[in-house]
């Protein structure tokens, strides 16, 4: 057994494995994924996967290890956020157990071509359309009840708290009560504002250039290494932006960095030979709290050297442009001497009576504003502030970090109340998100937001950390910083507020999902409304839709039938299928039947009126079938096979048109492309190859038709293909070998639940007599 986890919950894992009495199991962080690769990762059957978000986006190094080492294995994805906004989160973490062409999700045998169907009707409208969130939310609906109803467990806090109340009082546990989201408002002073308002005119006038440098040559690039570009680009400027929002401290270092970057680039250029990074991953570096690592990652990947020559003449110019920008803004920041927002930090804490010496977790995304804030916060409260990111732990500022270990257990013994020896010497908690999951901190019912959480999801992982059973505090508060400025008084303080948080958005325009991390649902010009609205709402903060129904309504309605009235549960469970029976009901003016099928693994349920038929979902169903005991019943009529025919015919329609499992012409283009080549006949009728090779490309060919190679490994292949002029059949061979790991390629046997059984049963119908008063 292979867990899967942030590094900081190993220990968690490896502890509660022990406590189960669970031996052969290994436990690696999510950054160690490659040495699970080199080392024997086929011995594993069984692969759990701890925070199982972080791998929603295909595009990753890390997604691309982790598909090889689940394929072929069973994997249980464990994560509070699945969805990020996007259905391709929820079809990528399918595709980590799921043959994407050749699904075991009954009635949904082709997942690509299911999730295509639904990004095409989302697709036909802009985002400004009213219908874009409502095709949204129906995509979104038809993927929990066809897809996710089959391998998704959920349970939230209000089915816990309404199904299994009598068990959590025996146990004396209980969920804490979220409070709305209170506001922390600082404001810039007119002088404060101007520059404000200049720097993001600056940062929106920038290129980026010397982040996109392969956009300048010559010779154009193929157009995933254009937008690959843009990418890093767009994600730049992000860093400029919530830099600028985090604190003035970070954002002036940023700047530094920035002008340092690029009179290192202008004066390798005029040096006349340029190095260049061609692969750089943007997702890589979304999640990192080190601008200093950060920016070393941008630089580190592959370097290929250039000729200065064979860039465009407008490329110095536009580099030249951008330094001159940055060092205006750099001149800007340094006439401003004042911090409104650290000022009204310090007043809070000093005055604010939810806060006033109460143990409270701080939130920044930047590792230098954490320790901008340590720094001060030191200096009113000795001893008692302490700081932590990716690189360890802070007690006092100028101090050496110690060490990730050491500092896990200063904040759990301050902050767990499960920890054995409890300490008490922490009172303020500053953190990057590297805390944001996974750790329990519930001693305290506080959490700040420094910078403003432009992705909403961040928060309600943030809330996650104190927002536990088990807790001693029955309320939980939560508290944003947001920007105003007194020039802008007259638009009122909401209005003013959503202005401010509108011109970080502005910045940024098309690319402001570097700034979220999320799909961008909504009209640009109301990005800053939205948002203000979301981080105001407690019910994000639960994590919950309140009209969400669970199985666990019928779940308990059995358990209590099976310990009060055992016998009728028996009969119950000796029912034979084809059970029908009949009576009144006051939902219908004509004669209806309900049934129920089941095709292996397949269950429907189709109603009729005796002209047409249609698939009504578990809910539907539970409510129309449920009744009073005393009920009478009816005779079953005559024509109650006439109306059970409409129902079988319905659903031999609806699952007769499964995919064969084959594309069907379309697909994704990098995929398509190596299909093509693959069945060339260059390919096909090469004789230079031996029977192993063949065999070895005949898989390939058929991991790619069912979508089994990796997005990123299939890129990887289409680049290295494209640089190779002319590629002869062995050297297509070798780069194929190269890239694609034989375990992607064995035929598994399939599984009983592929099989399953063909056959079509009715388990039960019932017949609802009409001539009632209401239509369904």
């Amino acid at each position: 057994m292979l867990i899967v986890c942030p590094p900081i919950l190993k220990e968690y894992w490896q502890e509660t494995f022990f406590d189960f009495g669970i031996r052969s199991f290994k436990v690696v962080s999510l950054g160690k994924l490659d040495e699970i690769l080199k080392a024997s990762h086929w011995k594993y059957d069984y692969v759990f996967i701890d925070e199982a978000h972080r791998f929603r986006n295909e595009i990753t190094q890390g997604y691309e290890q982790l598909h090889q080492i689940c394929h072929g294995k069973k994997v249980i994805l464990v994560s509070a956020t699945p969805l990020n906004n996007k259905i391709d989160d929820i079809f990528s973490q399918l595709k980590l157990f799921q043959i994407p062409k050749r699904s075991t999700i009954p009635g949904i045998l082709d997942l690509e071509q299911f999730f295509q169907s639904l990004k095409s009707k989302i697709n036909k409208y802009s985002k400004d359309d009213p219908r874009y969130m409502l095709a949204v939310k129906q995509a979104s609906k038809e993927v929990r009840e066809k897809i996710l109803k089959y391998v998704m467990v959920r349970r939230t806090r209000s089915s816990i708290q309404k199904y299994f109340a009598e068990d959590m009082a025996q146990q004396g546990l209980f969920f804490p009560e979220i409070e709305d989201p209170q506001r922390l408002v600082y404001e810039f002073d007119q002088a404060t504002d101007n520059i404000f308002n200049q720097t993001i005119q600056l940062i929106k006038r920038m290129t980026y250039s010397r982040y996109t440098p392969l956009l300048y040559l010559k010779t154009p690039l193929p157009e995933f290494e254009k937008q690959s570009q843009r990418n890093l680009g767009a994600f730049m400027k992000s860093v400029l932006v919530k830099r600028l929002e985090s604190s003035f401290h970070a954002f002036r270092n940023t700047l530094a960095r920035f002008v340092a970057s690029y009179e290192k680039f202008i004066a390798m250029y005029r040096s006349g030979t340029v190095y260049i990074s061609r692969e750089i991953n943007v997702f890589a570096l979304l999640e990192n709290d080190d601008e200093l690592r950060l920016l070393e990652l941008a630089d580190q990947q592959r370097v290929e050297k250039y000729d200065a020559g064979l860039f465009r003449d407008e490329f110095i110019a536009l580099l030249e442009n951008d330094l001159q920008a940055l060092k205006q803004m750099q001149d800007l920041w340094n006439q401003v001497e004042t911090d409104p927002k650290l000022t009204e930090f310090m007043a809070q804490l000093k005055k604010n009576k939810l806060l006033k010496g109460k143990k409270v977790i701080v939130f920044t995304e930047s590792k230098e504003t954490g320790e901008y804030l340590l720094h001060h916060l030191d200096q009113k409260y000795p001893g008692k502030i302490f700081f932590y990111s990716s690189s360890g732990g802070l007690r006092h500022s100028g101090d050496s970090c110690s060490g990730a270990n050491q500092a896990k257990d200063i904040i759990r013994a301050n902050f767990d109340p499960s920890h054995e020896s409890p300490a008490n010497e922490v009172q303020i908690l500053i953190t990057t998100d590297v805390l944001a999951e996974g750790v329990n901190l519930h001693r305290s019912n506080i959490i700040i937001n420094y910078d403003l959480p432009w992705n909403p999801t961040r928060v309600l992982q943030r809330a996650g950390r104190i927002n536990r059973v088990g807790t001693a505090h029955s309320r939980i508060y939560i508290f944003n910083f947001f920007p105003t400025a007194q020039a802008d008084k007259e638009l009122g303080l909401e209005d003013n507020i959503k202005a401010k948080i509108q011109a970080f958005h502005d910045a940024l325009g098309e690319d402001a999902r570097y700034l979220t991390d999320e799909e961008v649902v909504t009209t640009h010009d109301i990005l800053g409304a939205e948002l203000y609205k979301r981080l105001n709402d407690k019910n994000l903060l639960q994590g919950e839709d309140e009209d969400e129904r669970t199985e666990l309504e019928q779940l308990q309605l059995l358990r209590k039938l099976r310990d009060e009235d055992p016998a009728l549960f028996e009969r119950i469970k000796k029912l034979p299928r084809k059970a029908r029976t009949g009576r009144a009901w006051n939902g219908t003016q004509f004669d209806r039947l309900i049934t129920f099928f089941r095709k292996g693994n397949l269950k429907r349920i189709y109603i009729t009126n005796g002209d047409e038929s249609s698939e009504i979902n578990f809910f539907e169903a539970a409510d129309i079938l449920a009744c009073e005991p005393q009920t009478s019943r009816l005779p079953i009529p005559r024509h109650y096979y006439e109306l059970l025919d409409y129902n079988k015919d319905a659903f031999e329609q609806a699952n007769s048109g499964e995919p064969t499992g084959r594309s069907r012409g379309g697909g994704r283009s990098n995929e398509k492309y190596l299909l093509q080549i693959l069945k060339s006949n260059n390919i096909l009728y090469y004789a230079g190859y031996t029977d192993e090779d063949e065999e070895f490309l005949r898989a390939v060919r058929r991991a790619l038709e069912e979508g089994v190679i990796a997005r990123n490994t299939a890129k990887r292949i289409k680049q290295q293909l494209d640089k190779e002029k002319d590629a002869n059949p062995l050297k297509i061979l070798a780069i194929m070998r190269k890239n694609i790991p034989a375990s992607l390629l064995e035929e598994k046997p399939d599984t009983a639940a592929q099989k399953g059984s063909n056959k079509k049963e009715v388990i039960l119908s019932e017949y609802l007599q009409g001539g009632h008063k209401h239509e369904i």
